[in-house]
C-alpha cells in the first residue's frame, strides 16, 4: 500500500492554499533572527521547532563588518528592521501574533552608548586590529594563562579588554562620555525593547566574563578602567523582554505581544542547529571566517588548551573551539584578484584536477590577522614559492589548503576534549566548493559529513529559545540529516602532513620576533 501511495504522490506539489491550511495546523509561534557580519536572515518556526515553509528571508548587507572591522551600528540596526519588513510583507497570516523571538548574533562586537542611548563609537567587529598594542600590554602586565583559564579568552584585539584599554588611552573623551558598553545584540534589544541584559552566551565571548561563575571578571574590569555598572546585566537563561517599543510595535503588529530572549552567539547557535550539541559531534564551518567547535553540557575543562577559546551557549552548556579570521574572505580575495573572469564551474573543475600540495607554494592565511591557534595580533598573510610558472588557480588551491592546515591544528587541540568526534561541516563558502570539503577531509584524515541544513544558526537560536520556553524537551533531541559524506584519501593525507609542517616552519620563521 505504501508503494502505491508513494507512486500517487510522486511529483505532487501542494498549492499555496493547501500550504496555508497545513501551516495553520501548526501556526508559527517563534521568529528567529540570525544577524551575521555580512547579512541578516529571519524565519518563522512552529512550537515543535519546524520552520514554516515559505516564511523566511535572507538579506545580504552592502558593508561587511568582517571586511571593514567597524561600521555604523544604526545602519545595521535598520538593516535588521528592513529584513523584518520584507519577511512580514509576505506573511501569510497577517493578523497572527508571534509569541517568541530568538536571536543569533555575531560574537565579540563592541560599541559604546551615552545616557540617551546614542552610539558614542562605531560598532567594532572581531576583525578590527587597532587594539594590538593594548593586547601586548595586557600580556606584559597580567598572567595570561590564569586569565585564559578564567575567561576562556586570550589577550587579543578581538576581545573587549584590549579594545577598552585602547579606547581609554587613545580616545579619552569618547571613553569618558560612554555610559554603557554593549555588543550589537544588546544594542538591538535596547532600541527594540528598551533592555540591555546580555545572555551568558554573548557575555562569554567578550573576554571579560568568568566562565565558571558567569559573572563579570572583576580583575579585568578594573584593569581596563570601567565599572561593572557600565556593562550589561548578565541575564538568566529564561529571562525575556516583553515590551516592544511603540514605533516598532506599529511597524510589526505581528510582534506587538512577543517576548524576546537575549541573543545567543552565532557560533553556539550554529553548533545547535547543526546537531552538534554533545562531545560526539564537532561542527566545522567556513563562511567569511571559519571555526571548529564542540558544544556539550557541563563545565569548562580545568585546563583550556592555549590554542583554543572556551565560551558558553547558556549556563549549563559550554562551547570550546578555535576560530580562523580568514576563510571565505581569503577565497574571495584570491578569486576576485586573480580569477575574476572565470566561472565557478571552471574553477571547481580545475581545483579537482590539481593534486595535493603539488604547486610548490606555502601560504600563511592571515589576511585578516590570526586568532587560533597562535593568537598573534601582528600576523599578516604571505605567499611563498611563486615562480613564473605559477598559475592563479594554484594560488587559490594553495590558499584553501593553507586554511585546512590551520583547521588541522585546531582539531589536534580539540581531540583530548572530544576524542573521536564525528565532524559536521557547514557554511556557505565551504559548501559552495566540494573541492574544499575534500581538501579538508584529506588534510584532517577524517570523514566529513555535510549538513543538510544550510541556515544552522537560525535553527539553533530557535531550538534554544523553544527549550527555554518549555515548548520542546531539549535541543539534544533534534538531529540534522546528512546531505553528503566526504571520505579522506589517506595517501593525500600523508602528503599534506609535509605541507603542514612546511607551513609551520614558515610561520615560526616569519613571526618568531612578534610572539
Amino acid at each position: 500500500m505504501s508503494n502505491v501511495l508513494d507512486e500517487v504522490l510522486e511529483g505532487f506539489e501542494p498549492s499555496p492554499q493547501l500550504l496555508s491550511v497545513m501551516a495553520r495546523s501548526h501556526p508559527p509561534v517563534l521568529l528567529a533572527l540570525d544577524i551575521g557580519t555580512s547579512g541578516v536572515r529571519a524565519a518563522l518556526f512552529d512550537e515543535r521547532g519546524s520552520e514554516v515553509a515559505g516564511q523566511s528571508i535572507r538579506v545580504d548587507s552592502h558593508s561587511s563588518l568582517a571586511e571593514f572591522g567597524a561600521i555604523d551600528a544604526d545602519v545595521l540596526l535598520e538593516h535588521v528592521a528592513e529584513t523584518l519588513d520584507t519577511l512580514f510583507a509576505g506573511f501569510y497570516q497577517s493578523d497572527a501574533r508571534i509569541e517568541l523571538i530568538a536571536v543569533s548574533c555575531f560574537w565579540h562586537s563592541l560599541l559604546g552608548v551615552d545616557a540617551a542611548h546614542r552610539a558614542t563609537t562605531p560598532l567594532f567587529g572581531w576583525s578590527d586590529r587597532r587594539a594590538a598594542q593594548a593586547a601586548r600590554q595586557l600580556r606584559a602586565e597580567y598572567d595570561e594563562v590564569k586569565t585564559h583559564a578564567r575567561t576562556g579568552c586570550r589577550f587579543h584585539p578581538s576581545y573587549w579588554p584590549a579594545r577598552l584599554l585602547r579606547l581609554r588611552a587613545e580616545e579619552p573623551a569618547t571613553f569618558k562620555s560612554t555610559r554603557l558598553w554593549l555588543s550589537f545584540a544588546e544594542y538591538l534589544t535596547l532600541h527594540f525593547f528598551g533592555e540591555t541584559a546580555a545572555s551568558v552566551s554573548m557575555a562569554s565571548g567578550t573576554g571579560l566574563m568568568d566562565q565558571r561563575t558567569c559573572e563579570w571578571d572583576q580583575e579585568l574590569v578594573d584593569a581596563v578602567g570601567v565599572d561593572v555598572a557600565q556593562l550589561p546585566e548578565i541575564a538568566s537563561d529564561h529571562q525575556t523582554f516583553h515590551k516592544l517599543s511603540s514605533s516598532y510595535a506599529q511597524r510589526w503588529p505581528q510582534l506587538s505581544e512577543a517576548r524576546i530572549f537575549p541573543a545567543i552567539a552565532d557560533g553556539a547557535a550554529n553548533n545547535i542547529g547543526s546537531g552538534c550539541s554533545t562531545r560526539e559531534k564537532a561542527a566545522l564551518m567556513i563562511g567569511t571566517s571559519g571555526a571548529m567547535r564542540v558544544l556539550f553540557q557541563g563545565e569548562p575543562p580545568d585546563r583550556i588548551p592555549p590554542e583554543l577559546w572556551c565560551y558558553r551557549a547558556d549556563r549549563k552548556r559550554v562551547v570550546i573551539g578555535g576560530a580562523l579570521s580568514d576563510g571565505g574572505s581569503l577565497y574571495r580575495w584570491i578569486r576576485e584578484s586573480m580569477l575574476s573572469g572565470e566561472d565557478s564551474e571552471w574553477i571547481e573543475d580545475e581545483l579537482d584536477r590539481l593534486d595535493a600540495d603539488a604547486h610548490g607554494l606555502t601560504v600563511l592565511p592571515f589576511w585578516t590577522g590570526e586568532r587560533s591557534t597562535g593568537w598573534n595580533p601582528d600576523a599578516r598573510g604571505a605567499i611563498s614559492g611563486i615562480t613564473l610558472q605559477t598559475h592563479p588557480i594554484e594560488i587559490l588551491r594553495a590558499g584553501m589548503e593553507a586554511v585546512a592546515y590551520r583547521f588541522a591544528l585546531i582539531a589536534q587541540a580539540l581531540e583530548p576534549l572530544a576524542p573521536g568526534a564525528s565532524v559536521m561541516v557547514a557554511g556557505h563558502a565551504l559548501i559552495s566548493s566540494p573541492a574544499w570539503v575534500q581538501i579538508l577531509a584529506d588534510v584532517l584524515g577524517r570523514r566529513l559529513n555535510v549538513s543538510e541544513r544550510a541556515e544552522a544558526s537560525t535553527f539553533g537560536a530557535a531550538l534554544l529559545a523553544l527549550e527555554a520556553a518549555g515548548k520542546i524537551s531539549g535541543i539534544e533531541d533534534f538531529s540534522v540529516p546528512v546531505e553528503a559524506v566526504f571520505e579522506p584519501d589517506m595517501t593525500r593525507h600523508t602528503r599534506y602532513q609535509v605541507g603542514l609542517e612546511r607551513q609551520q616552519r614558515m610561520y615560526e620563521r616569519v613571526f618568531s620576533e612578534t610572539q
